[in-house]
């Protein structure tokens, strides 16, 4: 638990004032996740991507999202070598650790669609032949919403749900704006991260996250707030399957990092928000009267939690 405290701090120090995008993204990555952020043009999405990757000694990859980029652009592609007179196998940037699809709204549904095999099994096939990705893998997707009715297309629910995060990146405070003039103002764009980690550390934390224990009560708990958005009558579509696997993978995530191999209530309750929103729909009703998040504190708190003692 030492290793993941040291490496926190260090993506702390290079990113400032994010701390806890940066926890969910290192929850992500131990459960096998992606993350979608949306935020403004300029707040560091790129950087933050390189600077994870920095720190566990992995590979990474950006892919700059725009309608007339091919799907063979990110999985790769088979051609006909003249010279060898024969067929060679081109891999594209999909395979790295760190994968970071910027403005992924901006590509076409078949473009987008592309991904969909690598974040749900790990793997590409090209012309026939499949083919395993490095592990771990990660996509870190960024979609701007200023832009999400400029030429944009955006995700389709079924891509959504392949995400198991989506966060909003708010502009920094005036002191955490003033602490980037002073880190980055000579270098601006500088990686400043340092290796702290290795992949095999990381495997070995996401074997672990496994491992955390699950009273059948908690999964009882997230079965009924799954189930409640299913016949919330606001909510036009509700959490599926997918979603209440993956709240039940980031509750565990959140359990580790913060030195514990059980599940509280607690932990289900702080992943909420990042693992449910963007899997659901409002009805047009719900839309004039309410918004998802007040829906989902309010479902939650109707829900009796388990007694805390016995997630032990």
């Amino acid at each position: 638990m030492h290793s993941i405290l040291v490496l926190q701090k260090e993506l702390n120090q290079s990113i400032i004032g994010r701390e806890r995008e940066i926890e969910l993204m290192l929850m992500g990555l131990l459960c096998g996740g992606h993350v979608l952020l949306e935020s403004v043009p300029g707040s560091g999405k790129t950087m933050m991507a390189k600077s994870f990757a920095e720190a566990i000694h992995g590979d990474f990859k950006r892919i700059q999202f725009t309608p007339d980029v091919l799907p063979s652009d990110i999985t790769g592609i088979s051609f006909f070598h003249p010279q060898k007179q024969e067929f060679i196998l081109r891999i594209g940037p999909v395979m790295s650790n760190i994968l970071l699809a910027d403005e992924i709204n901006r590509a076409t549904p078949r473009t987008q669609s592309s991904l969909l095999e690598a974040m749900e099994e790990k793997q590409v096939t090209i012309d026939g032949e499949t083919i395993n990705l490095l592990s771990p893998f990660m996509v870190i997707a960024t979609q701007n919403p200023v832009e999400s009715q400029q030429g944009t297309f955006p995700l389709p629910a079924a891509q959504l749900d392949r995400f198991l995060f989506k966060l909003t990146i708010d502009y920094p405070s005036m002191e955490q704006e003033k602490v980037i003039l002073q880190t980055f103002g000579r270098l601006p764009g500088e990686v400043r991260t340092k290796k702290v980690v290795t992949l095999e550390q990381i495997e070995l934390w996401a074997e672990q996250v496994k491992e955390v224990a699950v009273h059948d009560d908690i999964m009882t708990y997230i079965v009924q707030i799954v189930n409640g958005t299913r016949n919330h009558q606001f909510i036009e579509l509700g959490l599926s399957s997918r979603a209440s696997l993956a709240l039940l993978q980031a509750a565990k995530a959140h359990a580790y990092i913060n030195g514990r191999m059980y599940v509280t209530p607690d932990d289900v309750k702080k992943v909420i928000d990042p693992v449910c929103l963007h899997r659901m729909k409002l009805s047009p009703q719900g839309m004039l009267i309410h918004n998802l998040a007040d829906i989902m504190r309010e479902l939650v708190s109707e829900i009796e939690v388990p007694v805390e003692a016995i997630s032990r």
